[in-house]
């Protein structure tokens, strides 16, 4: 996540002061500043997905551990950090209660244009495999939870995923299920208001090959409101996609952009896209890539005057001392740059924040 004035915000998994992992700031010139480090406890741990920003500047994440409920280790919480005057103040949001609430939160969460706040667990709820739940303020400076939708595992999918909701100018939320769908392999959703209450829409239903299958990152869209997305498995060569649905007539049609081959052109994306100015499609992959570390790479899906797309491979990672293992795509600031984070790589193989340029 990135600022008006540059600045990087994210998260670490582990280590800080107390081993629960932190928030950090990166700035324009590269120094980081720890912001925040979890005890483990009340206040969460484990924060896997990085951080939100809202119009104020605060930023809101989520733990999947701590916080309480009936889970071993806690059942996570939703946080947020208020900046006064450069000193950040944590505050939990929700903590879960591994009930009907859900347990886990393992993705990002997003904010709409009234403050609200979105995200899923993959665990709990009514049917024991997550939910899609609504933060709202109460007007006092607390918040009340709902419960918008609980997975069922059928063709509603199951446990939801680990990415941040799209959110578009009518207030529709768009959303991936990793598993679950009249096939199994996972589907694309959306949800609508309606009447004061929410409608749960399956768009796709993914097949397996050559389509599709196992999305993990979320999706995008384009100025005409079709979706783009990645799947870690399927396609032609079972090594994941590149897809895109287009919405005509009130109908969603998919349609597998690029599939990955493996070797030097990357293999399994588990990440969400991200399209610059001219709508040329990048992200990273989990697997393939140089030869010597198969830790990734950085492509490029663009299409061409025929309306055919086409991918490169304009990065391979190569591990320590440089970064390796991209496993959660890249942001797009306003300089036209893409940044990221890797979970392996770097001076200490721990990890490496990179810049890249188109």
């Amino acid at each position: 996540m990135t600022d008006s004035a540059g600045n990087l915000y994210g998260t670490s998994v582990q280590g800080g002061i107390f081993g629960g992992g932190t928030v950090f700031q990166v700035s324009p010139s590269g120094v980081h500043t720890v912001l925040y480090d979890f005890t483990g406890g009340a206040d969460g741990g484990e924060p896997y997905k990085g951080v939100t920003l809202d119009a104020q500047g605060n930023l809101y994440g989520t733990a999947v551990t701590g916080g309480g409920g009936s889970c071993e280790g806690g059942c996570g919480v939703v946080f947020k950090l208020t900046n006064t005057g450069g000193t950040w103040t944590q505050t939990v949001v929700h903590t879960f209660t591994g009930g009907s609430d859900g347990s886990g939160p393992g993705s990002p969460v997003a904010i709409d244009k009234h403050g609200n706040i979105w995200g899923t667990t993959p665990t709990g709820g009514a049917n024991g495999v997550g939910v899609v739940y609504q933060l709202t303020p109460d007007g006092t400076g607390g918040w009340k939870a709902h419960v918008i939708h609980a997975f069922t595992g059928g063709n509603d999918g199951s446990g939801g995923s680990a990415s941040r909701f799209l959110i578009d100018a009518s207030g529709n939320l768009y959303n991936v299920c990793t598993v679950g769908g009249a096939y199994g392999f996972g589907i694309v959703y959306e949800l609508s208001p309606n009447q004061g209450k929410w409608k749960f829409t399956t768009l796709y239903a993914f097949k397996d090959q050559p389509d599709g299958a196992s999305p993990y990152g979320g999706v995008i869209s384009d100025a005409a409101g079709n979706l783009y997305g990645t799947t870690y498995y399927a396609g032609v060569y079972d090594l994941g996609t590149v897809y895109k649905l287009t919405h005509n007539n009130g109908k969603w049609t998919e349609s597998v952009l690029y599939s990955f081959k493996g070797g030097l052109d990357g293999a399994s994306p588990i990440s969400s896209l991200v399209a610059d100015a001219s709508g040329n499609l990048y992200g990273t992959t989990s697997d393939g890539g140089a030869a010597s570390c198969v830790c990734g790479v950085i492509f490029k899906v663009s299409r061409a005057a025929t309306g055919k797309w086409t991918e490169t491979v304009p990065y391979r990672f190569l591990g320590t001392p440089n970064p390796g293992f991209a496993y959660n795509g890249m942001v797009r600031n306003s300089d036209g740059n893409l940044y990221g984070a890797t979970v392996h790589g770097g001076s200490g193989n721990d990890g490496a924040i990179y810049k890249f340029t188109p």
